[in-house]
């Protein structure tokens, strides 16, 4: 069985208050988990069941008719994810990362569904389910604290933190100001190089010349002004190279082979 799972909104800065429960933004694969007839059954966000690329997971000893919602990761060195080796874990049967499903909801137990329940009673529920399991990690959260609690991602590295308001239902589908991410983002000066003719995306430098990936979200009033100001040097099939023009860009860290991770710009330079 499958629940679409709630989606998150995005907020610039944490705050602190005790109607929220702040937790860690882990880096992975959204899954869900439901046990009917006695066999687990793993499904993504889009539901497209992968039940069989996780082998791991498939004696989670939770009751029959129930649907567990959380973040499939590969640990890394902060313990809150690397993307890139678990995405190499979903995309190839040889890869041989280990992986944690950090289980931060429940949505339903025994045949009975509880998305209407606060999230701070689904907790509750969740713990009392009591799973062992060596690839499981049942997500607590703290109550409030969430500045300190990002202070303390970004002095690690870690992707951000999640404040969910501790009593909110379960709202399918759906992306809600009730759910909040705060992302760790960086910031890079780069160059813009050139232009990608198939959608538009810009192609960027580190400030020595080595490339840097693409960046394919700038807010239109800047896209215009690149426009206007560019000076076109090449073109080939594919792209449109420009004379370099200097601009910020903030990322989500950088890949292992150096690339910026979904950068998008920030300002001129």
């Amino acid at each position: 069985m499958f629940i679409s799972p709630m989606l998150l909104e995005s907020a610039k800065e944490p705050f602190d208050s005790d109607d929220y429960i702040t937790e860690t933004k882990f880096d992975g694969i959204r899954l869900i988990a439901s046990r009917n007839n006695g066999l687990i059954r793993l499904y993504t966000r889009h539901n497209n069941e992968v039940t069989t690329k996780f082998p791991e997971l498939l004696t989670i000893d939770i009751p029959d008719d129930t649907i567990l919602d959380g973040e499939l990761i590969v640990p890394g060195p902060t313990g809150a994810g690397d993307f890139e080796a678990v995405m190499e874990r979903f995309q190839s049967r040889k890869s041989y990362h280990p992986i944690v499903f950090c289980v931060f909801d429940v949505l339903r137990i025994d045949g009975v569904t509880v998305t209407s329940k606060p999230l701070s009673e689904r907790k509750e529920l969740l713990a009392g389910l009591k799973i062992d399991h060596p690839n499981v990690k049942v997500v607590e959260g703290v109550r409030g604290h969430a500045a300190d609690y990002f202070e303390l991602v970004r002095e690690n590295k870690i992707e951000g933190i999640v404040m969910k308001r501790a009593d909110a239902p379960y709202t399918e589908n759906k992306r809600s100001n009730r759910w909040l991410k705060i992302v760790n983002y960086e910031y890079t000066d780069v160059f813009i190089t050139g232009i990608r003719k198939e959608d538009n995306a810009l192609v960027l430098s580190y400030l020595d010349g080595r490339y840097a990936g693409v960046m394919e979200f700038m807010p239109y009033d800047a896209r215009r002004k690149l426009h206007a100001e560019r000076k076109d040097v090449k073109e080939t099939d594919k792209y449109v190279y420009i004379e370099p023009i200097g601009c910020r860009v903030k990322h989500r860290f950088k890949t292992k082979n150096d690339l910026l991770r979904i950068p998008s710009f920030h300002e001129w330079r």
